[in-house]
This record gives C-alpha cells, sequence and structure tokens, in this order.
C-alpha cells in the first residue's frame, strides 16, 4: 500500500470507527449526526397532558419520555456537590437551623417557612432553583466538605400542603459522591443512601420516596432540548407551574439563540448566518417565548410563527429549531408537541 494509499484508510478509520469494545476489540461505528427530522414528543399519557418530561437528541432523532414524578432531587456529578430539585414536580425546598436530623421534628421543624409558593410573593423564589438553570441558584446550599456545616432541608413535592408528607433530608459528601439521610418530617427512622457520581451523567437522580437512585435523564451528551411541566417563572419574579416549557441541556454544553423572522426566515437560515448570533447557555433560553397561552377557558393558543432557534449541542452541530404546533388552536394536541429541525452546521 503507498503512502497516500495508507493515509486514505486511516483517515477512514478516524471518521468511522473511534472505539473499539474492550471485550472484543470490535470497532464502533459512530454515526454521523441527523441532517434533521420533525418529531412528535410523547408529553401525554391517558391520565394526563404533562406526565411525561421528554428528552430530545437532534444528532439521533432520539426522544426519551421519562416520567416526570419519578424522582425528588438531583446530584451533580462535576467537581461541584450540588442538590437540585425536581422542577416538574412542584418540588420547593428550605433550610432548617439544624445539622442532626433526629433534632427536626412535625413538632420542631427547625423553621417557621412554609413550603407553599404565592405567586404574588417574589420572596418565595428562594424555595426553589432558579428558572435559568444557574447551579448556583439553588434552594440548596453547596454540600460542604464538613458535615457540621451541612443543613438539614425540609423539601415538599406535588404540592403537600400537609406538613407529614414533606422530606427532612441531609446531604453530605462521602468518597464516591454523597450520602443522603432522610424521612418523612413525621418519622423518627432515618434512612440512607450512598449516591456516586456518574462522568457520564450531568446528574444523579434520587426518589426519596422510593428509596433509590433512579435514571431520570440520558446521559449528557445524548440530549439537546427538553419539554415539561415545570417551575418557571409568574412574571412577578415568583415561581408557578407552567406547562410547555423547553429547557436547553445547559449542564451538558448545550446553547441556544432565539432568532425573529423578522430577521431572517426559517427556511432561509443557514451557516453563514450564524456568525452574527449570541449563543446564550442560560436554561430557560427558550423557556415559554415558543408559544402563546391559551385562556382559562383552555381554548385559544399556539406556537409563534415569528420566532425560531439556532441550537449548538455539545459537540458544536449546530441545528435550526422551530415549532410546529402543540394545542387545538393551532391545529396540534396538547401534550403532543410538533418540532421541526435541521442542521445546518456540523462540529
Amino acid at each position: 500500500m503507498n503512502k497516500l494509499n495508507s493515509m486514505i484508510a486511516v483517515a477512514f478509520l478516524a471518521i468511522t470507527f473511534t472505539a473499539c469494545k474492550k471485550d472484543t476489540d470490535e470497532p464502533i461505528f459512530i454515526a454521523p449526526p441527523s441532517d434533521g427530522s420533525t418529531l412528535t414528543l410523547n408529553g401525554k399519557t391517558a391520565e394526563s397532558n404533562y406526565t411525561n418530561i421528554v428528552y430530545v437528541d437532534f444528532s439521533a432523532d432520539k426522544q426519551t419520555p421519562i416520567d416526570r414524578k419519578s424522582f425528588n432531587i438531583g446530584l451533580t456529578s462535576d467537581s461541584k456537590f450540588r442538590v437540585v430539585l425536581n422542577p416538574s414536580y412542584q418540588t420547593t425546598a428550605t433550610a432548617t437551623s439544624k445539622t442532626d436530623i433526629t433534632a427536626v421534628t412535625l413538632a420542631d421543624p427547625g423553621t417557621m417557612v412554609e413550603l407553599n409558593h404565592d405567586i404574588t410573593n417574589p420572596l418565595t423564589v428562594s424555595l426553589v432553583d432558579y428558572w435559568d438553570g444557574d447551579i448556583t441558584k439553588t434552594a440548596f446550599a453547596e454540600v460542604s466538605a464538613a458535615d457540621v456545616e451541612n443543613k438539614v432541608y425540609l423539601l415538599s413535592f406535588e404540592g403537600n400542603k400537609d406538613k407529614d408528607k414533606w422530606f427532612k433530608i441531609k446531604v453530605i459528601r462521602n468518597s464516591t459522591g454523597y450520602k443522603i439521610q432522610y424521612a418523612r418530617l413525621n418519622e423518627t427512622a432515618i434512612k440512607t443512601l450512598d449516591v456516586p457520581k456518574s462522568s457520564d451523567h450531568n446528574l444523579v437522580f434520587v426518589s426519596l420516596e422510593n428509596n433509590k437512585i433512579v435514571q431520570a435523564e440520558p446521559v449528557k451528551a445524548a440530549w439537546d432540548i427538553s419539554w415539561s411541566y415545570s417551575t418557571y417563572n409568574s412574571g412577578l419574579g415568583s415561581p408557578y407551574w407552567f406547562q410547555d416549557y423547553v429547557a436547553i441541556n445547559n449542564l451538558g454544553n448545550v446553547t441556544a439563540a432565539k432568532i425573529s423572522t423578522t430577521t431572517k426566515a426559517y427556511a432561509s437560515f443557514m451557516e453563514s448566518d450564524i456568525a452574527g448570533l449570541t449563543f446564550s447557555a442560560s436554561r430557560d433560553v427558550i423557556g415559554s417565548s415558543w408559544r402563546t397561552s391559551p385562556s382559562q377557558a383552555g381554548v385559544g393558543g399556539g406556537v409563534k410563527a415569528d420566532v425560531f432557534y439556532v441550537i449548538k449541542d455539545g459537540a458544536s452541530n449546530v441545528y435550526k429549531l422551530k415549532f410546529n404546533s402543540y394545542i387545538s388552536g393551532d391545529g396540534g394536541e396538547r401534550g403532543k408537541p410538533v418540532i421541526e429541525y435541521k442542521l445546518i452546521k456540523k462540529g
């Protein structure tokens, strides 16, 4: 084989095979990113229009629906030690004055704070994780390496007003990640759960209700946006619970930009137009801006035809994205939004 042919062969292998299976040394084919597709997201079931969180991976034309009530908290897998709430489960939390979980009881919860948000009170934003996805703006403080500095927290979910349904929870560090101590507020028997970090995931998720670690999100490189019921901004700076919230995978290095069709039409937007964009890493860069709300009677509403989005995934592939329908007002179905996306630059 001459030198030129050798170079071509090596280049071909580098493109199509990037790794070998450890057990067989068999090459693994890495598929090129999708050129684009149209997907109907499976957010609803017979029980509810917003049962699932739906994760979408543009490069694989894949959606992954996850029961939004399958977890209560997530714990970061990077160098930080942060606890995040499940924004799709009406979750709120606050720190007590205590560090000993056995000292926190229904009679003496260690705080007078009520965990029910008040849409008219911006101060209740402290009970939730901020919707822009800034990991430093969470209801839980960063988990300290010094156990005595970690407070016991109270956690409510699904808007529970009854305190005996709340959890008391203390999170500390261990050699592989975290150790959680938790119980219902009226319980004296304290459960413990070791939660190791996972380098493949942004977060490791825990169901306090079911006493286990759960898989509630694809690996960090395998999703770009999610659609769900979620905690969002009421418009007054206070949290409220919102259907049809779209988040980007900001912890997985996904960024996005919003485009007005008065600037450029979706159909004609191409790679040469990317240079003038400012991409945002804010989790809610799409948020609710892609649609109008139905009336209180549940009629009307629809996708906004005058906006679309440009998404840069963690591998630097760039896609343009638009929403085609989501509700009867635009010919769609609530809980089954239809999205369309197209690759405009390969990473």
